[in-house]
């Protein structure tokens, strides 16, 4: 009926395009479209006719962007490939889509300057508010400051700083705590903490939990067994075996971040020592990976449906005007394994 080929090979059809096969003004083809009064009923069926024949559909940022709303989140993760933080993203997406929000996932690497980089394409993508784990290299929160000047929400998870922002996290103290005395009650005598940097506000609150169970069970501590460093699978893999290297290693290590506690594991194993009958591990981890080790390890396990939700839901109170500053705790809890001693 119209010579279309050229628009046939194009990906979208605009209203602008449907304007310039029929002859007319933009504004027509939009109030047609629209259903809005002005257009006869006749070329109101024709400009429909050309729209499904086109595939037209609307563009829904162009639209969001010329009301104020775009009904986008932006998340940023310090590594999205690291199951954890994958399964965090997934329920932060299913809150999101039930609310009639979809979610910009960016990576940060866990370096603060790509973190910067991060957020400063989210907010020029007019997202209407942001849901953050800081990197552990974050030590300056200016940035931090330059969104809450903006008044652009924002909701840190699973990491955070005394800020003013909202956040999600789990009970760091009460989690480690538990984990400590369990393998001292199992008979660990020497139990090593193998963390994060003390500027992270989560580490050094694990390594707080870890410290209160050994004096509450009257242990000593030892330095040498408290590693806070980088946290990667080689830095952990390097710590761990700097620890069974000691003249007095320790007979149980306590985890706090999953990607530590698969590092532990594997030194260990490649030191041919037995799990838990040479040394106890207990991590922070999920069960799936649990399940994968042999023994099976075991571990705090967090509730990352919870985290993700309930960040979300922050997020969206804050886009619908609520601005009081929330900092919710996700209960998580301890699963005893294999990889523990039970039998004492």
């Amino acid at each position: 009926m119209y010579s279309l080929f050229y628009y046939h090979m194009k990906k979208c059809i605009s209203q602008r395009d449907i304007a310039k096969l029929l002859g007319l003004n933009v504004s027509t083809v939009s109030r047609a479209l629209k259903g809005l009064p002005g257009v006869s009923p006749e070329l109101r069926q024709k400009i429909q006719e050309v729209a499904s024949e086109e595939g037209y559909r609307p563009n829904p940022l162009a639209m969001s962007l010329r009301y104020g709303s775009t009904r986008m989140i932006g998340v940023v993760v310090p590594d999205l490939s690291f199951n954890h933080y994958a399964h965090i993203v997934k329920w932060i997406e299913d809150e999101a889509r039930k609310n009639g929000y979809m979610c910009i996932v960016t990576d940060s690497g866990d370096k603060y300057s790509s973190e910067v980089e991060c957020l400063e394409q989210l907010v020029n993508m007019h997202v209407e508010g942001i849901a953050l784990c800081l990197s552990q290299d974050t030590v300056d929160f200016a940035h931090l400051a330059r969104l809450r000047e903006r008044q652009i929400p924002l909701v840190l998870f699973d990491r955070m700083a005394d800020v003013g922002c909202s956040t999600v996290t789990i009970n760091d103290v009460k989690s480690a705590r538990q984990a400590t005395l369990h393998l001292i009650d199992s008979g660990a005598r020497r139990v090593a903490y193998l963390g994060g940097p003390n500027r992270i506000k989560q580490a050094a609150l694990s390594k707080h939990g870890y410290l209160e169970a050994l004096r509450e069970r009257g242990m000593t501590i030892r330095k040498e067994l408290v590693k806070c460093g980088h946290v990667s699978f080689n830095s952990g893999l390097s710590e761990t075996l700097d620890l069974l290297s000691l003249p007095e290693p320790p007979d149980a290590i306590l985890a706090d971040h999953g990607m530590l506690s698969i590092a532990a594991f594997q030194a260990i194993v490649s030191r041919g020592l037995r799990i838990p009958e040479d040394i106890a591990i207990v991590g922070f981890m999920s069960d799936w990976v649990s399940n994968m080790s042999y023994p099976r390890m075991t571990f705090v396990k967090q509730n990352l449906r919870d985290i993700g939700r309930k960040t979300c839901k922050l997020v969206l109170e804050q886009i619908r005007g609520n601005t009081d500053v929330k900092h919710v705790v996700v209960n998580a809890c301890l699963n005893i394994r294999e990889s523990t001693n039970t039998s004492i």
